[in-house]
């Protein structure tokens, strides 16, 4: 084996990339990092030395490593192109990269944990109440409009556009957000979690998941 993705369970970039392997039934060990306060395994010396960011994921195939969600994804489309998940064809698939990345550039950075830790710690305030009901529903307004009618976000194939919304809607989730207002993107998060690749990367089923 020598694929290993460094994964914390609640990492939700994390979560994207466990998404994309199983879907490509790719064989890969993963390593825990912990991000949890108090244990910080992130910024030991020896993680730290592999990813100066000391962020999660983290991906390793034989001596190559690669940091950032996207670029690990990228990377594994020309590396094991075996099951796509970026269309062969434009305009689609500049439109999935597109959609990937309004979640990841747009609505996850304002709600991500050391985002809120700092809102919390600096400013006093709590980011998991109006701050963060209102960037995701302010990305998901977006992302509402370009989804298809399903059964994915672009149609009949899933592609890595469900990769991203699958974490963010478990994100919205866990803060309690009010849906009722995206029921496409609800309707296809339901259709994916039927499938065994996401219900294996679902945080619950990682073995670090505590």
């Amino acid at each position: 084996m020598s694929l290993r993705l460094y994964s914390y369970w609640r990492s939700s970039a994390a979560y994207r990339v466990r998404i994309a392997l199983n879907l490509k039934g790719l064989d890969y060990e993963i390593v825990p990092v912990s991000l949890a306060p108090g244990v910080s395994e992130h910024r030991g010396t020896a993680y730290r030395e592999k990813n100066p960011q000391m962020l999660v994921p983290y991906l390793e195939d034989g001596d190559l490593g690669i940091a950032q969600s996207m670029a690990i994804l990228e990377y594994l489309e020309e590396a094991y192109p075996g099951t796509r998940l970026l269309p062969r064809s434009e305009p689609a698939r500049s439109r999935v990269r597109a959609f990937c990345n309004l979640i990841a550039c747009d609505i996850h950075p304002l709600n991500n944990l050391r985002v809120m830790n700092y809102i919390r710690k600096e400013f006093g305030a709590d980011p998991t109440g109006d701050w963060y009901t209102h960037w995701i529903h302010e990305g998901f307004e977006a992302v509402e409009a370009l989804a298809s009618n399903g059964p994915y976000v672009f149609g009949n194939a899933v592609t890595l556009a469900d990769a991203f919304l699958v974490p963010q809607v478990y994100n919205a989730r866990r803060f309690d957000v009010p849906l009722d207002a995206f029921p496409k993107l609800t309707a296809i998060v339901e259709t994916c979690n039927e499938r065994t690749a996401f219900q294996d990367a679902a945080p619950e089923a990682q073995s670090d998941a505590g």
